[in-house]
């Protein structure tokens, strides 16, 4: 599997992505077609481990899928995202842990609840959890769940940890009643009590560290990447796919609206080629800061080199501003769409309220991100103010 065949796959799958749209969000959360198709179509393996049937592609790739796949739904790119970087961070995980998620079924997934919301205590072997968890995408088709959570201890730092647990030790409450991204199914987490073993934790120091226990068993250049990063770019590029669904939305509107060019100006309108001369402009300024990105941080993961803090920062940054300016693109576009977008049929109403969605997502807030990038350049060398990078 290589890029082009990957980017292949996706878009074949876009039309029936597309037409599903609505049931997606009416049904509040990934249509059970839609995830076979993921499944069966591999799009879910882009950055898994290659031990364990993956195909440890580019991130960049696998966010360009996550792109095409937001211009037909952006739950549906969504839930792609979270569930496809889980398949990479959990290679990040002690060896045994892989196995024990991966050891008999390598299509298994696994979704998340990062905050650390619920009760963590210290025990024999390991850790029991208690506890809601909320905001767990793609739950519903996942067979784990990986949580964030604070280890009890005495350390300088609090010890944050990700925790994997399976399905049988969670309950999913259905509370999933929300304005954007409907179709995420990013339900709450209910555990009474669940023991985690040890080797299925994963140290968040570690991870800023580079020091990854599963860096043992995948040594690949995808694995001397640093956690955040990676996982930011996932749910930053929906942004992208939602803004350009916008637009061809937006596009194909005004073409009809319009008719074909005559040379007259009642046939022009020059207030809509400044929207999307605007909005254009913002999703190419946002693809390419992605490109940008990845594309430097991947040639120093391929050569073994360290990826500094600086460049780190400038990453949580520029991901934050993706969506910043995707939002940007939607708002104007949406502003000059006319009555008509208001209807619950016209998907350019779900662009707007899922990409608004998306960045109230904390790691999709510019202002912290422009915090972290900019003390960073300030004061190149020093270590900021979290690990979360």
């Amino acid at each position: 599997m290589d890029h082009d065949a990957y980017l292949e796959r996706v878009r074949s799958l876009l039309p029936a992505i597309r037409e599903r749209a609505s049931a997606c969000e009416q049904q509040r959360r990934l249509p059970e077609e839609t995830f076979k198709d993921f499944q069966e179509a591999g799009l879910l393996r882009a950055v898994q481990p290659k031990r364990y049937g993956g195909y440890e592609l580019s991130p960049l790739t696998f966010y360009e899928g996550i792109m095409e796949v937001g211009t037909a739904c952006p739950s549906s790119a969504w839930v792609l995202g979270v569930l496809g970087i889980h398949n990479w961070q959990l290679g990040l995980f002690d060896d045994q842990a892989q196995k024990d998620i991966w050891g008999e079924d390598t299509g298994v997934q696994a979704s998340s609840a990062y905050a650390p919301t619920g009760k963590v205590e210290r025990v024999d072997g390991g850790f029991k959890l208690s506890g809601r968890w909320p905001f767990s995408s793609g739950c519903d088709p996942a067979q784990w769940v990986i949580l964030g959570g604070i280890a009890p201890g005495d350390g300088p730092l609090p010890d944050l940890r990700s925790y994997l647990v399976p399905r049988s030790d969670y309950e999913i409450i259905d509370d999933w009643h929300v304005a954007g991204l409907a179709g995420t199914g990013s339900k709450t987490i209910l555990i009474d009590e669940a023991f985690v073993p040890e080797h299925r934790t994963h140290r968040k120091l570690d991870a800023f560290q580079l020091a990854n226990p599963g860096q043992k068993v995948n040594t690949g250049p995808s694995y001397r990447l640093p956690f955040a990063c990676v996982f930011n770019f996932a749910i930053a590029s929906p942004a992208i796919g939602a803004a350009q669904g916008a637009l061809d939305c937006y596009l194909a509107t005004m073409r009809e609206k319009l008719g074909a060019y005559d040379g007259s100006k009642v046939a022009d309108d020059p207030f809509a080629q400044r929207r999307i001369a605007h909005a254009s402009s913002e999703i190419e300024a946002a693809r390419s800061a992605v490109r940008s990105t990845w594309e430097t941080m991947w040639g120093q993961a391929e050569a073994g080199e360290d990826i500094p803090i600086e460049l780190r920062t400038k990453a949580r940054w520029t991901a934050a501003n993706v969506v910043q300016r995707s939002a940007k693109a939607v708002d104007v576009l949406f502003e000059g769409a006319g009555g008509r977008s208001l209807y619950l049929d016209n998907p350019m109403q779900r662009f707007w309220r899922d990409v608004h969605a998306m960045r109230v997502h904390a790691f999709n807030n510019p202002e912290k991100g422009a915090l972290l990038y900019g003390f960073s350049e300030l004061h190149p060398g020093q270590p900021p103010a979290e690990f979360m990078l």
